[in-house]
C-alpha cells in the first residue's frame, strides 16, 4: 500500500513569517496530489511543525530567530486550501519526526511512501532520511513539483542529496 506524507504545509511556511513565492506556487500541486490519493482511498499523513512561546530560547530558535508555527496560531495551521479531513496529523517539535517514521512502520501493509511539502532542504529531507533509515526496504519518492525549499538552489541541493540516498525524485 502507498501512503502520502505532506510535510509542514502550514501558513507560516507558505505566505507567513517564513513563506516564499515558491511555497505559494506549490499549493495547487499539493492540493491536486491530496485529492488524487483521497480518490484512490489511500492514506495521507500530515506533519505540523509545532513550536511554543519559548521558541527563541531553543537551539533552533537561536539559529533561526524567526517566530513561526507557534501552536494554536494562524501560522501553525495547515493551509485551508488543503483537505485534512480523515487524515492523520502529527505535530513535530523539530525538523524530522521519529513519531512519523514509527507511525509508518506500524502498518506492515505500507510498501511505498510519497513525500511532498515544505521545506525541501530542511524538513522534507530530514523526514525522508529518517523514514529511509527506519524502513530501508520501503520505496520512498519525493515529488519535486510539490516541494519548495528556502531557496531554489537549496531545493535542488536537497533533491540531489536524497537521490544519493536512494530516494526517488520525480
Amino acid at each position: 500500500m502507498k501512503i502520502l506524507v505532506v510535510i509542514d504545509m502550514q501558513n507560516d511556511f507558505i505566505d507567513g513569517s517564513l513563506g516564499t513565492a515558491e511555497a505559494v506556487e506549490i499549493v495547487p500541486n499539493v492540493n491536486k496530489k491530496i485529492k488524487s490519493y483521497k480518490a484512490q482511498g489511500l492514506d495521507i499523513v500530515f506533519t505540523r511543525d509545532t513550536h511554543y512561546e519559548n521558541y527563541l530560547s531553543t537551539m533552533e530558535g537561536k539559529k533561526l530567530p524567526v517566530m513561526h508555527c507557534i501552536k494554536n496560531t494562524h501560522g501553525w495551521e495547515i493551509s485551508p486550501e488543503l483537505d485534512t479531513d480523515g487524515c492523520t496529523i502529527i505535530n513535530k517539535p523539530s525538523f524530522g519526526s521519529l513519531e512519523l517514521a514509527e507511525f509508518i512502520a506500524s502498518d506492515p501493509k505500507v510498501t511505498e511512501v510519497e513525500i511532498v511539502g515544505l521545506c525541501t532542504d530542511i524538513c522534507v529531507i530530514s523526514n525522508a532520511m529518517i523514514i529511509k533509515a527506519r524502513l530501508p526496504e520501503i520505496k520512498i519518492t519525493v515529488d519535486s513539483s510539490c516541494c519548495a525549499g528556502v531557496t531554489p538552489e537549496s531545493h535542488e541541493n536537497a533533491l540531489n542529496a536524497m537521490k544519493m540516498c536512494h530516494i526517488d525524485i520525480k
